[in-house]
């Protein structure tokens, strides 16, 4: 009594330290992972970050821009054209001359005229290294100035439209690609699951088989079974160990797709733990429509669509008819031999200038270009519509499935304890006689199924929830949008 109490606890240390040497990881773990170190999510974040040093960008080149533009050193060496007034000729003279300049100007762009408004400063050097030499300086020590086109396009009011658009998108793309990532988790978690249940249940179906031939050969031989049964049995047994082998190479392989995808260690022993039964959510269709036409990147996409195909229209319309500019410039000038005097009672400079550009006849190619882009325009409204019809649809049609997949948990529960008991009970009056073979093997193929169900339900429970969550970016377990989320969790870093 003693050795068979020492060797039970042996086994029970074995067993307790082969598992737990296993990683424990569950469902909601993995998806963690997987949205952090997974060859998706770093490409997603990439993509991201991508569009968010654009969105930086944009907004700095609304910011003053501070110019400084220097020519440290000009030489020039050559023949040059001059009138020769005393002889009424003109005459090619050799000319040597440095020249330096330095220009120091604050820019700003305003998106509402499209308008530049700039202030400056300069400062030149010129030396002339001929015969007659000779050197002076001109400066410019303020000078404050305003260009502007007056009928042309604006191409900073619609980047003011689209770019903000753009980021707002590129985030929600991001936490979009987060949740199919997590859709990606539940299938290779739940196939994961799955190969393990069939190694297990084909790891028991060798035990309960070779239990059960044995069983058999002893009841032959008090003639309480026919040969053909016991045959059956052996079959049983064989078939069963063949089927335990492939489950194997099935266990390893889902095994590897479902660390592959996580982007773990390959050798990593893991245990997966399965979810508990979820909570109740009720969704309504109206519900999910309202989160979804708020934060699907899709609803964004179109949005961005049309605003560029907008902005073409106004843009060949624009070009295709008469241009004008206007710039002034007001400030201070001076021009002196040495540098101390350049600065020295500056004199008032104002320029003003006016351009027109009018286009005469390029035989309606401007006219055509605008007719384009606005057949364009129509062609995309009715795309965005279609899009969104679809869309309205999938999302009407996700909740639904959620709804069923939600309440057909509980039904697999149920069958499932179900079937665990009848088995157990078969099995019980199978040993003792009082049930035959096709009973038992009937009880043992529902167990199975029940349990093959329990898992495909619980997978398209998870799927549904996650497909819901990718096309609504909203948390309906917490009751907050993923948006809100997320720049809660940007705020923060």
């Amino acid at each position: 009594m003693k050795k068979l109490f020492a060797i039970s606890i042996f086994m029970f240390l074995c067993f307790y330290v082969t598992f737990s040497q296993k990683q424990q990881i569950s469902l909601s773990r993995s998806i963690e992972i997987a949205c952090d170190s997974s060859l998706q999510a770093f490409r997603a974040k990439n993509l991201y970050m991508s569009n968010y040093w654009q969105y930086r960008t944009f907004q700095a080149e609304r910011l003053p821009a501070l110019t400084f533009k220097v020519t440290p050193i000009r030489y020039n060496r050559d023949f040059t054209r001059r009138y020769d007034s005393q002889n009424d000729i003109d005459v090619y003279r050799q000319q040597q001359s440095l020249y330096s300049s330095g220009n120091l100007s604050i820019s700003q762009n305003f998106d509402l005229t499209g308008g530049t408004f700039y202030i400056d400063s300069e400062l030149g050097y010129f030396q002339n290294l001929g015969g007659t030499s000779f050197s002076q300086f001109s400066s410019v020590p303020f000078r404050v100035g305003y260009y502007q086109s007056l009928f042309g396009y604006n191409s900073f009011k619609w980047e003011k439209k689209i770019e903000p658009l753009k980021y707002e998108k590129a985030k929600k793309q991001y936490l979009y690609a987060q949740q199919e990532i997590s859709e990606w988790v539940v299938t290779y978690f739940f196939a994961y699951a799955m190969a393990q249940l069939e190694y297990d249940m084909a790891q028991e179906n060798v035990i309960s088989s070779d239990t059960l031939y044995s069983i058999g050969r002893q009841r032959q031989d008090i003639a309480a079974i026919s040969q053909g049964d016991l045959l059956t049995l052996k079959l049983d047994a064989v078939n069963a160990r063949n089927t335990f082998r492939t489950a194997e190479s099935n266990l390893q392989r889902a095994k590897f797709r479902f660390l592959s995808f996580l982007n773990i260690d390959k050798e990593t022993d893991v245990l997966l733990e399965l979810p508990v039964r979820p909570k109740i959510i009720h969704v309504s269709a109206d519900e999910a429509l309202a989160y979804a036409q708020q934060n699907n990147p899709d609803y964004l996409a179109n949005k961005q669509e049309l605003l560029e195909s907008e902005r073409e229209v106004d843009r060949t319309k624009k070009s295709s008819n008469f241009d004008a500019s206007f710039s002034v410039s007001v400030g201070f000038n001076q021009i002196a031999n040495t540098f101390g005097e350049v600065y020295r009672n500056p004199l008032e400079q104002d320029i003003v200038n006016v351009g027109l550009t009018i286009p005469l006849v390029d035989w309606g190619v401007r006219k055509g270009r605008a007719n384009m882009a606005l057949n364009s325009l129509n062609v995309t409204k009715i795309s965005v519509q279609q899009k969104e019809i679809s869309l309205e649809q999938e999302v009407i049609m996700s909740v639904d499935e959620f709804l069923i997949r939600q309440d057909l948990i509980g039904s697999a529960e149920e069958a499932l304890k179900l079937a665990d008991m009848a088995y157990r009970i078969t099995k019980e009056r199978f040993i003792i006689g009082k049930a035959d073979l096709n009973s038992l093997t009937l009880s043992l193929n529902r167990q199975n199924t029940a349990q093959r169900n329990y898992i495909s339900t619980l997978q398209d429970y998870w799927n549904s929830y996650y497909k819901l969550r990718k096309l609504t970016l909203y948390d309906f377990e917490k009751g907050e949008s993923l948006s809100e989320q997320f720049d809660h969790v940007e705020r923060i870093h």
